[in-house]
Parts: structure tokens; C-alpha cells; sequence
């Protein structure tokens, strides 16, 4: 079950939820709307899933940076959210879609006990100027049945993710570099 926007902020209020920083207008129906932050990754090389991939980091100036189709771009969102409670689901809006932009082309599950700042892979389907902090998506937070079961507790590869994370796929393969 998916919580709303009054459940979202009750969950909140009693500490069951994280959101920094948390704007009580950005409640909708259904989710919180998330911005992206101010740092890309830029990858725009060859990528193989057996290295770490390259990239050039750059801040997103105030007057914009212009997204290019064919680059990955590795982002984060400038809200860091979790729960002990409920996982999380991270998706892109049809505003920013409506702009050509896939916001978040994987990995849109926050498992239950993961409080992060979410890495974004993005991609843009025509050359479109995004701004630091602009409106990104839509975050919902979903009631979890059985068990708890704590991200944090696994010992997995993104536990400790502070911010944009590159594929750490290299990590688990035969020959890989880690």
C-alpha cells in the first residue's frame, strides 16, 4: 500500500520517515516531490561493467546545464529520505518527462533502513537545460508486510552511498577490478 501525502507527513511527524530537507508543499496526493541536487557525473565513454566507470564531475550552475542525448549522467537528488518503516519508489513526473528526460532509468526501490541522497541515472532524449534544486520526481513510500528486514543490516555494496554512487558492478565479477 502506498501512503499519502497527510500519511506521509504523519509518518514523518513521528519519526518513522526522513526527509532533508523536508518542505510540507512538496506533499502530493500520493508522494513527496523531489528535486534534483546541484552535482553531475558526466560518462560519456565506453563503459565496461567490469571496470569502474569513468566520469568528470561538474556542479549544475544557477543559469542551468544542458543535458545531451547519447551521455549518461549520474545525478542525486538534493533530498536525503529513508525509512526503518516503509521501502521507498523513486520515479521521474510527466513534467520532466514531458521534457524528453528519463530521470531514473533503474533501480527506482528504497529498501526498508536505507537513508540516502538517491543517485539518478539520467538520460535526455533531446538537448534540454535542467537547473540545481528544480522539481525532479516523485517519491512514494510503501507499507512493507512481514518481517523487517534492514538494507543497513545486509552488508551490501551501497550501503554506505553519501551521495552519486557509480555501478559497482565490477565488484562481483570474474576478473573484475576492484
Amino acid at each position: 500500500m502506498i501512503l499519502t501525502g497527510p500519511g506521509i507527513a504523519a509518518a514523518r511527524a513521528a519519526g518513522e520517515i526522513t526527509i532533508e530537507p523536508y518542505e510540507p508543499a512538496r506533499l502530493s496526493p500520493n508522494a513527496y516531490d523531489w528535486r534534483l541536487g546541484d552535482t553531475l557525473r558526466i560518462c560519456d565513454t565506453d563503459l565496461d561493467a567490469a571496470t569502474p566507470t569513468p566520469y568528470a564531475e561538474t556542479t549544475i550552475p544557477a543559469s542551468g546545464l544542458v543535458l545531451q542525448p547519447g551521455v549518461l549522467y549520474l545525478g542525486v537528488t538534493h533530498e536525503r529520505t529513508g525509512s526503518e518503516t516503509y521501502a521507498q519508489f523513486l520515479n521521474g513526473d510527466r513534467t520532466v518527462g514531458g521534457l524528453g528526460i528519463w530521470v531514473h532509468v533503474s533501480a527506482p526501490l528504497g529498501h526498508q533502513g536505507h537513508a540516502i541522497h538517491w543517485t539518478l541515472e539520467i538520460r535526455a532524449a533531446r538537448p534540454v537545460r535542467v537547473h540545481p534544486r528544480m522539481t525532479f520526481g516523485k517519491l512514494v513510500f510503501l507499507h512493507c508486510l512481514g518481517t523487517p528486514a534492514s538494507y543497513q543490516l545486509h552488508g551490501l555494496k551501497y550501503t554506505a552511498t553519501a551521495g552519486i554512487d557509480i555501478s559497482r558492478l565490477y565488484e562481483e565479477l570474474a576478473g573484475g577490478t576492484t
